[in-house]
């Protein structure tokens, strides 16, 4: 077929990015060695909880999500550390409700194309690259790429160094994903399995390793260009693992205690009068008709 520029939406096979173009990719699965997950939907058992809930296992994680007409759920794992058998034994038990389908096996390798635009080829979504489900990254990614395309949409003569500016800024952003992944991974403080002290143990990327230095100082966090976590995502990661700084930051000596400590007061009880107003998540679904 004809054409002056082709988008590659084919997914992880990469139809033509990889197959037909022979790009190559990075393997960043030294960083994030999941490799595979097992997915699975269940009847709704209670009331659908307003967030997804990620589950520490032996080897990996669990997902629950809440749907209007079912909850999803998934066991991502590592084959190194665990068989398929024994990752579906684990999501079996842990699943809330009947399930609904035999769960579904789905093998794959972190990492991204050396070249998410190659030639007249854009790829897009899994075909440019993959990061594991653990934030929820993919539609994102998707996005950022086709408004990144459109930002730098060809004539019919493709302008190299446009093409290596999408190139270079898709990387970028999946490597701000990518070690803020990896964060979750390497601050865990678990010794009960090989998975956890291996991941714990791992060297990580200069980037990664720079932005967990900066925060062990003084506790700071500077977001990068087109970063898609911001200040409080890093923060949440870091503290809810007990990574805590070694000192705080010396701004803090110019606040007035006092005023300061009023003000925290005062937004708490803000919060709290605001939440106490609104309706429960299930109310809510009810009035809309998102949930009978």
């Amino acid at each position: 077929m004809a054409g002056d520029l082709f988008l590659d939406c084919s997914g992880l096979r990469g139809l033509l990015i990889e197959e037909a173009l022979e790009t190559g990719g990075e393997d960043w699965s030294h960083w994030l060695p999941m490799d595979s997950a097992l997915a699975v939907p269940t009847i709704n058992t209670v009331a659908p909880a307003p967030f997804t809930r990620s589950t520490a296992h032996a080897a990996g994680w669990q997902w629950r999500i809440p749907l209007q007409h079912r909850t999803g759920n998934g066991h991502v794992f590592c084959s190194a550390h665990i068989d398929a058998d024994q990752a579906e034994r684990t999501l079996r038990e842990n699943v809330e409700g009947d399930l609904l389908a035999d769960p579904r096996l789905l093998r794959f390798t972190t990492g991204i194309r050396r070249q998410t635009w190659n030639h007249n080829v854009v790829s897009l979504g899994l075909a440019s690259g993959f990061i594991e489900p653990l934030e929820s990254t993919s539609i994102h990614l998707i996005r950022h790429g086709v408004l990144r395309l459109i930002g730098l949409f060809p004539d019919r003569k493709i302008n190299p160094t446009e093409r290596e500016e999408y190139n270079r800024n898709l990387r970028s952003i999946f490597e701000f994903v990518r070690d803020f992944v990896i964060l979750h991974y390497k601050a865990n403080q678990r010794e009960d399995s090989a998975f956890w002290r291996q991941v714990a143990a791992m060297s990580v990327p200069e980037t990664r390793q720079h932005r967990m230095d900066l925060w062990q100082a003084h506790g700071r966090v500077f977001p990068k260009d087109a970063d898609m976590f911001n200040i409080p995502g890093w923060v949440a990661v870091m503290l809810g693992q007990n990574v805590t700084p070694d000192s705080y930051d010396p701004v803090a000596d110019a606040l007035v205690e006092k005023q300061h400590t009023a003000a925290l007061a005062d937004m708490r009880a803000r919060y709290a009068e605001t939440a106490a107003r609104l309706p429960s998540h299930e109310t809510y679904l009810q009035k809309v008709g998102a949930w009978a």
